[in-house]
Order: C-alpha cells, then sequence, then structure tokens
C-alpha cells in the first residue's frame, strides 16, 4: 500500500464515523454497518492494490462487456426499489452493477487512447466515445442521472488528459459554431428523451426553490438554513436541531455535508476540505509518477472522479447545482459507493506499486 495515502484514507473515514455517529443520533447499528463497509471496501482496496495495472489494461474489454451486460440485465430483471431499477438480487448479495462502472468506463477507455502518448487517432476516439454514451444511457434509463453524470465525467476526463483536442473544421468560427449546435441538440435529447419528469423538476427547482419550499425546494432550502447555522465553529456534535428535528432530509447520506456545517461549523468544513485536498495531491502526484501512459490516464481519470464526487454533493447540498443523489466520499452512510471508491484507491496504488515491464511502456 501507499502508506500516506492509507493514512490519509483512514483518518477520513474515522472522522466520517464520527459524524455520521452524531447524524444517525448515536445509532449503533447504523455504526456497525458503516464499519463493515469500511471493513470490506478497505479489503477489496488492498486486494486491488496487488493486481498489477497492465493486467487491467489487458482485460479490460471483458471487463466492458460484462458491464455492459450487467446494465441490460438490470432493465430487464433488476428489482424495483422507489421508483428505480438499479439493483440486481442474487440471492446471497444484492449490488448496483452501475456502480462498478464509476471504475470499468475508465480502465477501458485508458486502455483504448492509451496507445499513443498524445493526440488519439479519430478511431479510437470514436470507440470511446460510444462506450462512454452507451453505458451513460443505460444507467439513465434506470433511472440514476447522478451516477451517468459521473461516468460521463470519469469518460471525459480520460479523453481530455489524453490530447483529444475538440476541432473539427479549421476555421475557429466555424468550428465553434458546430460544436456549439451538436451541444444544443445534445442537450435537447437528454432533456425531452432521457431525464424523467422529477429530474427535470429538480433542475428547474434549483433556480428558485422558494417556488415549492414544501415540495421540490424543500430539500435545497433546510439544507442551506443548515448550513448558515453553523457559524463559525458550529453547534456542536449531536446539536444540530435542522437534522436531529427531521426538518433536514437525507441527513445520513446525500446531505451529511449540511449536518457538517451546522454541527462543526466553518471550522469542521476546513478540516474536511484539508482532508480531501491533501487526498487529491497524494493522488495526483502518483498519477504523475507513473511509468506509462495507460496507468497516466487512469489514475487522472481516478482522481478527478473522486474530485467530482466531492464538487457534485458540496453543490447540491448548497444549492449550487441540482440534487442528483451523489454520496459525499467517504462520509456519507451506504456500502456500494464506499466499495468503489476504495476499489479506484486501490487500482491508484497499485500503479505507486507495481512496474510496468519496459516492452509495455509509452
Amino acid at each position: 500500500m501507499d502508506t500516506p495515502l492509507f493514512l490519509l484514507i483512514i483518518t477520513l473515514s474515522g472522522f466520517g464515523l464520527i459524524v455520521l455517529y452524531s447524524a444517525s443520533e448515536g445509532s449503533m447499528q447504523t455504526m456497525y454497518k458503516q464499519a463493515l463497509h469500511f471493513a470490506l471496501a478497505i479489503c477489496a482496496m488492498l486486494i486491488i492494490a496487488q493486481i498489477p495495472p497492465y493486467q487491467l489494461k489487458r482485460f479490460s474489454p471483458y471487463l466492458m462487456l460484462l458491464g455492459i451486460f450487467l446494465l441490460i440485465f438490470v432493465l430487464i430483471f433488476g428489482s424495483n426499489s422507489g421508483g428505480a431499477q438499479r439493483w440486481l438480487n442474487l440471492g446471497f448479495i444484492r449490488f448496483q452493477p452501475s456502480e462498478i462502472m464509476k471504475v470499468i468506463v475508465p480502465i477501458a477507455i485508458a486502455s483504448i487512447l492509451s496507445e499513443k502518448t498524445f493526440l488519439p487517432k479519430l478511431l479510437p476516439i470514436f470507440l470511446s466515445i460510444v462506450a462512454i454514451i452507451s453505458t451513460v444511457i443505460l444507467i439513465a434509463k434506470q433511472p440514476d442521472l447522478g451516477t451517468s453524470l459521473l461516468i460521463a465525467a470519469s469518460g471525459f476526463y480520460v479523453l481530455f488528459f489524453s490530447g483529444v483536442r475538440i476541432q473539427i473544421i479549421k476555421n475557429n468560427w466555424l468550428n465553434f459554431t458546430l460544436i456549439s449546435s451538436i451541444t444544443i441538440s445534445c442537450v435537447y435529447v437528454v432533456w425531452d428523451y432521457l431525464l424523467i419528469g422529477y429530474q427535470k423538476k429538480r433542475i428547474m427547482t434549483l433556480f428558485d426553490p422558494s417556488s415549492d419550499p414544501l415540495g421540490s425546494g424543500y430539500h435545497i432550502l433546510q439544507s442551506k438554513i443548515a448550513i448558515g447555522s453553523g457559524g463559525l465553529i458550529g453547534k456542536g456534535l449531536g446539536q444540530g436541531s435542522q437534522s436531529h428535528l427531521n426538518f433536514l432530509p437525507e441527513h445520513t447520506t446525500d446531505f451529511i455535508f449540511a449536518v457538517i456545517a451546522e454541527e462543526l461549523g466553518f471550522i469542521g468544513i476546513i478540516f474536511l476540505f484539508t482532508l480531501y485536498g491533501l487526498i487529491i495531491y497524494r493522488l495526483l502526484i502518483i498519477s504523475f509518477q507513473s511509468e506509462d501512459n495507460f496507468s497516466r490516464l487512469l489514475g487522472l481519470s481516478l482522481t478527478f472522479v473522486f474530485f467530482t464526487y466531492i464538487f457534485v454533493n458540496v453543490g447540491m447540498v448548497s444549492g449550487l447545482l441540482p440534487v442528483v443523489g451523489v454520496p459525499l466520499p467517504l462520509i456519507s452512510y451506504g456500502g456500494s459507493s464506499i466499495i468503489t471508491l476504495m476499489s479506484s484507491f486501490g487500482i491508484i496504488m497499485a500503479i505507486r506499486k507495481h512496474k510496468t515491464p519496459s516492452y509495455l511502456q509509452k
């Protein structure tokens, strides 16, 4: 393992358990379950850290095909919960295939685009875009807007760091016009054919949450009240009125950031952001020091996906982004997202640990 990264992850996880204990009103059952999630996730991280990155590259086509198959299987035979069909119930375990795609998609796209050190050819770019769009559409149909956006971002990051340039026509003005037209067309298709009613309402509520204070705007309004009432040092652990009087919805999962702001104040938020910043810095160092193009692309993509988790969750809780159901990394209660994140950390540890054979280095 990479010791500095491991210690930072353990520190953040411990902080998350303390916050969760307070947010759940001292529920030991919730604590035990979350501790079990962390134990399983750390085991997964340490196991994956033993797999050389070039082996992931070798098996990436099969992983991608398996992931697409599971997503199609979910749409046909998946179990339904809360109006969403996202889970596969195998009897002994119930899991979301979309979660593993957060790791598989960056591996697959990095494998496709890593053959050249800069400016990939048109065919690899086309295959990458097809793979990303196919995955995003299958997950958006579940529906799961938050996960589909994260996977789209993970693929975009690999494209960006591989040196893909959006230059369709040499004339800059025509190029800008064409790209703008394509973007507007994509937004139209997504709005009319992919997003469903409640997702559209969440986006519209972002601009004026007070228009429906007891309905679609309730989450954002209560979250802002919680964040603003924390002040500099907060009200103290277990003393947050918004969460403990049940004004703040989903206060152990998606909106746990508002609990931190209310109970630990600005100081607590700075401490949290410092831990996140140190982890991201360490991940970037490992990624930039990798020996081959595949490892570098994969490491940078997974690092920025982790950053996107943080950015989207904090943005939606603060009322700057629509509510899309993205958890706060290593803080929010849940098993699948923690195991997925820890697995991505394990891959980056593997990049640090394993030397790439010279004939595979690019």
